[in-house]
C-alpha cells in the first residue's frame, strides 16, 4: 500500500516535517508557495516549489490562488498521480508522537448514533471545549454518548491533536486551556451523525480522494471545514463512515491573530446545517462521487455559500482527478 503525507508549508524545515519525513511507511509531499523560503530542503521529503508544481501542467494550476492553504491540493494531485493509495493531510506545525498512526480503514469499531451534530470531543475530554465548525447553539449542549461495537468501513479518519487542538476563536478569545485529550479506542460515527472534521491530521482512503478539494474562495479557517461537511453526506452514499481516533500529534501552533481567525470563521457559525442539508438534498447514490460533489457545489452556488469561481476551480480539479486515478 503506498502512503503519503501532505503538507503545505511557507518556513523552513519545522520539527513536524522533519518528524514526518523520516517515517519510512509514508512518503512526504511538502508543498511551497511564493513566501516559502528559497532552496527549500530537508531529507526524506519531495519538495513541490512554486515553479515544480507549473510544470506538473494541471488543470486547477491556472485558477489556484498563490499565498493561500490551498496550494495543498498540488500535493494531493502529485501523489495520486504517483499511486497513492491513501492520502494523509496534517500542517507543519502538528507535531507526530512516537507511536502516530491511524487505525485500519474497516474493522469492528465503537460507534454513536446521534442522526445530529456531534461535539466529538467531549468524548474525549472532560473540558469544555469543542472542535472549529461546531454550531454555536450546541457549544454548551452535554452529550451522552453511549457506543456499541459494529462492523464498519471508515473512509476518513479523524486523528486529535494535543495541547493546542483545533478549536475556534471564540473557545481562544474565552478560554484559550490547553487540552490533552483521554486515549480512548476510536470512535466511528454513523450515518447522519455530524461532526466538524479539519486537515490538520486527516487520513482519506482512495476511493474518497475527490473529496480533498479543498474551496479555495471562502474564508481561510472555513475552507477545510466546509469540504468536511460536503465530504459527510457524500461518503454515507457509499457506505463509508468518519472516524475519530485519538490524539496522535501534539500541535505546537503557528502564531495567529485570534480576531482575524474570528472574523474568518464567521461561516462556520452560521452555515453548517444549512450546507448539510443543501448538500444531502442534491446528492444521490446513483452518481458517481465526482458528480455529487459537482452537484453539491451547485447547490451551495444557489444559495450564496461559494461564489462562481469555485464552481470553474472545482471543474479544473475534477478534470485532474479523472486524469489522475
Amino acid at each position: 500500500m503506498k502512503k503519503y503525507i501532505i503538507i503545505t508549508s511557507i518556513f523552513k524545515p519545522t520539527e513536524a516535517v522533519e518528524k514526518f519525513s523520516r517515517n519510512e511507511d509514508y512518503q512526504l509531499i511538502v508543498v511551497g508557495d511564493k513566501k516559502s523560503p528559497e532552496n527549500w530542503e530537508c531529507d526524506g521529503v519531495e519538495y513541490l516549489s512554486v515553479d515544480d508544481q507549473v510544470d506538473l501542467d494541471f488543470h486547477l494550476l491556472s485558477k489556484l490562488p498563490y499565498n493561500h492553504y490551498c496550494r495543498k491540493m498540488v500535493g494531493y494531485l502529485k501523489a495520486i498521480k504517483d499511486g497513492a493509495d491513501v492520502i494523509v493531510d496534517t500542517d507543519d506545525d502538528n507535531i507526530p508522537y512516537t507511536d502516530w498512526a491511524f487505525p485500519e480503514m474497516s474493522g469492528v469499531f465503537n460507534e454513536i448514533d446521534e442522526k445530529a451534530f456531534v461535539n466529538i470531543y467531549q468524548y474525549f475530554s472532560d473540558m469544555h471545549i469543542w472542535p472549529r465548525g461546531l454550531p454555536l447553539n450546541l457549544i454548551k449542549k452535554k452529550f451522552n454518548f453511549k457506543a456499541t461495537k459494529k462492523e464498519q468501513s471508515v473512509g476518513i479518519w479523524q486523528g486529535l491533536a494535543d495541547e493546542d487542538p483545533d478549536v475556534d476563536a471564540i473557545y481562544r478569545l474565552v478560554l484559550n486551556e490547553p487540552c490533552y485529550f483521554e486515549k480512548k479506542d476510536p470512535i466511528v460515527l454513523t450515518e447522519g451523525t455530524i461532526s466538524p472534521f479539519n486537515s490538520q491530521n486527516t487520513m482519506f482512503i482512495k476511493d474518497l480522494f475527490p473529496l480533498l478539494y479543498l474551496p479555495s474562495y471562502v474564508t481561510f479557517r472555513f475552507t477545510d471545514i466546509l469540504r468536511g461537511l460536503v465530504a459527510q453526506p457524500i461518503m454515507w452514499l457509499y457506505g463509508y463512515r468518519l472516524g475519530i481516533t485519538e490524539a496522535t500529534v501534539i500541535q505546537k501552533r503557528n502564531e495567529h491573530d485570534f480576531f482575524k481567525d474570528f472574523e474568518s470563521e464567521i461561516p462556520c457559525y452560521i452555515e453548517g446545517d444549512k450546507v448539510i442539508e443543501l448538500v444531502s438534498n442534491a446528492v444521490s447514490k446513483e452518481n458517481s462521487i465526482t458528480d455529487n460533489l459537482k452537484l453539491a457545489y451547485n447547490a451551495l452556488f444557489e444559495n450564496g455559500i461559494v461564489v462562481k469561481e469555485e464552481l470553474e476551480l472545482l471543474d479544473d480539479w475534477i478534470k485532474d482527478i479523472n486524469s489522475t486515478l
